[in-house]
């Protein structure tokens, strides 16, 4: 009996998990999601008091890519797994209105915000550094911008290399992504 148990186990964790539920404002709502107040100095501390790197996701309602992100990569099992125990992830709707403030202390509504940041492409994601110098927006503290949709190895290296600061060793993420998915696809 425990052999028969520790396969279905097994094959359940395999299995992808199920894509994340469309909200009320039409995005997705991955429960590794962070529901915060978007202070995003407040966002770092709170990631980094619990060992994890702070990630930004812009989206948009009937975005594309951003549903083939929540559909076919982001339920991956090793790619959810990464991010819960790794990321402190917070959304920001593209076209919503709830007050962001960036690290260098202007509050703006989503839209705003994102104008600010010159983000055009949903998703995009936004790693962070565990610092970031006062008076300094969201894009220039960011050491990682992912604008689109990619394929499970890529995204599941890019939580990676940023993980494990491969931006300070001096190795491109396209180099580490080359590197790494021999391996993976020699598995």
């Amino acid at each position: 009996m425990r052999p028969i148990l520790a396969l279905l186990t097994t094959l359940c964790l395999a299995l992808p998990l199920q894509a994340a539920e469309l909200g009320d404002d039409g995005l997705h709502k991955a429960s590794w999601m962070r529901d915060t107040f978007k202070d995003l100095r407040e966002d770092l501390a709170e990631a980094n008091a619990e060992g994890k790197r702070l990630a930004i996701i812009i989206e948009q309602r009937g975005c594309i890519y951003c549903k083939k992100m929540h559909e076919e990569v982001f339920i991956e099992p090793a790619i959810d797994a990464y991010i819960r125990e790794n990321y402190f992830v917070i959304q920001i709707n593209m076209f919503g209105d709830v007050e962001v403030t960036d690290f260098d202390g202007e509050t703006l509504p989503e839209k705003e915000m994102v104008q600010k940041w010159g983000a055009l492409f949903t998703p995009l994601m936004i790693y962070f550094p565990e610092a970031v110098p006062e008076a300094t927006s969201a894009p220039r503290a960011a050491v990682a911008q992912v604008p689109g949709a990619f394929g499970k190895w890529t995204t599941l290296n890019m939580l990676t290399w940023v993980k494990e600061k491969g931006y300070e060793t001096g190795e491109p993420f396209q180099k580490y992504h080359a590197r790494r998915l021999e391996t993976q696809l020699s598995d």
